[in-house]
């Protein structure tokens, strides 16, 4: 495309929350030109963590959770189909049933898809599901309205643990299983960890830590499992919940720096290619793009939370349509927010990149606190149990690189309570995945340099 930003052809892949709201900025910023936008689902864009929280408790239908437009786009709407390659020369999206979109500027938000159990013959067995689509939330509460005898839940990261809860204040049994030492331990430590187990086995779960299911038993319909200590169970509901697979594999053979940890992209959410040189018509967004963050030494991060999407969305479309002088870059600072288990956790930060961890409100006993973490002497992180009204105060401190720990007199802190080491543990060791992915500075694929014979 030559000449003025606002006109030309936009394609938007990944009609979800990051794709629509880039959309409507897009227009917000004056955008005049023809803007497409393609899902491989065959619905509008809907909001997702309604589905492992009001959906599964019945209070919400699973087909009602669309999301709200803030204005006509005046957009073409392709769904239904996916892409399944990109070229970057002739500047054209492949779909899956033939078709090439041309574009001038492209914006990538194809997000994530559920992990899968690994198992393809045990993942069809009836009774079996994962949770990331409105259909997969329908057709799991169908089988808890009909009463299982008991719920298995494989993976207890944030997902898998909302599964629990809603599974639990249904008066449903349920086993949990993690590789990990703890729930949520990926996401938020070891302390924090700790606390979400001992809640989870004071509502009744069965929590069993430090095993893994080694098999999905039944014959076409879920009987049980077995698990690695040599124990089984009966269940006739399997819920996997290992984490998310982020939507890259169509831009295989793009040339970009695309692969299972993200799309690379610079602040301002241009697109890398595979050798580092930055893209000017190629942008991502959302759960799929892995970019750099000056707060947390620049290294790339992966977020899977509905703040970020939005957050960068809005940046990706407004650099789209304006010159080099008028962009700005992504950095709001992550937050996200979590309800189980009659707990209300928010965090703000990341607290996986951190060495040490300070309660520095409330109690680990009364399940009502601030816990901050820190990273080399620097308040990186903090997270509350339901006492969210001190975020603020602590985002102001990441925000400003304050030292770690908080200065005594610092909100409530107590001078008595010693920083202790964080505990963040290798996500190998984990069943789920963390939300949060620290992916460091290198790119997905070593590359073979082969230099030209002089």
């Amino acid at each position: 495309m030559q000449g003025e930003p606002r006109d030309g052809r936009i394609v938007v892949v990944g009609a979800s929350l990051a794709g629509l709201r880039a959309a409507e900025t897009l227009r917000d910023e004056g955008f005049a030109g023809s803007l497409t936008l393609i899902g491989d689902e065959g619905h509008p864009p809907y909001d997702r963590p309604p589905l492992s929280k009001q959906v599964l408790l019945g209070r919400v239908p699973a087909d009602t959770t669309g999301l709200p437009r803030r204005r006509d786009l005046d957009a073409h709407w392709k769904l239904g189909v996916r892409a399944a390659g990109l070229d970057p020369v002739g500047k054209q999206v492949l779909l899956a049933d033939g078709e090439e979109v041309p574009y001038d500027r492209l914006l990538i938000a194809t997000g994530t898809r559920a992990r899968p159990w690994p198992n393809p013959a045990e993942a069809a067995m009836d009774g079996v599901f994962t949770l990331r689509t409105a259909e997969d939330a329908g057709r799991l509460v169908e089988h808890l309205d009909a009463g299982p005898e008991r719920v298995l839940v494989i993976g207890a990261g944030f997902t898998g643990s909302e599964i629990a809860s809603a599974c639990r204040e249904r008066g449903l049994a349920v086993t949990v299983a993690e590789r990990g030492p703890a729930p949520l331990v990926g996401a938020l430590g070891g302390t924090l960890g700790a606390l979400a187990a001992k809640l989870q086995r004071a509502h009744g779960v069965d929590l069993r830590c430090g095993v893994t299911v080694t098999a999905l038993e039944g014959n076409g319909r879920l009987t049980g499992a077995q698990f690695s200590d040599g124990t089984r169970i009966d269940a006739d509901v399997a819920v996997v919940a290992l984490g998310a697979v982020r939507n890259t594999e169509w831009l295989a053979e793009s040339g970009l720096a695309a692969g299972p940890r993200g799309v690379t992209c610079d602040a301002g959410c241009r697109a890398f290619d595979m050798y580092g040189i930055v893209t000017d018509d190629v942008f991502a967004a959302g759960d799929v793009a892995r970019f750099p963050h000056p707060l947390f030494e620049y290294q790339l991060l992966s977020l899977e939370h509905w703040g970020n999407a939005v957050a960068q969305a809005e940046v990706a479309a407004h650099n789209m349509v304006n010159p080099g002088p008028r962009r700005r870059p992504h950095l709001t600072v992550p937050a996200f927010w979590s309800s189980q288990f009659g707990l209300n956790i928010k965090s703000v930060g990341v607290p996986t990149f951190s060495d040490q961890v300070v309660i520095a409100q409330g109690s680990l006993k009364e399940a009502r606190l601030v816990a901050v973490y820190g990273y080399r002497g620097r308040v990186t992180a903090a997270v509350s149990v339901n006492q969210a009204k001190s975020l603020e105060y602590y985002q102001r401190l990441i925000e400003t690189a304050a030292p770690f720990p908080p200065a005594p007199g610092a909100a409530d802190r107590l001078d008595t309570r010693a920083p202790v080491p964080s505990d963040v543990p290798d996500p190998k060791m984990l069943s789920h995945g963390p939300t949060v992915a620290l992916t460091g500075h290198l790119p997905d694929r070593r590359l073979i340099l082969v230099q030209p014979a002089r």
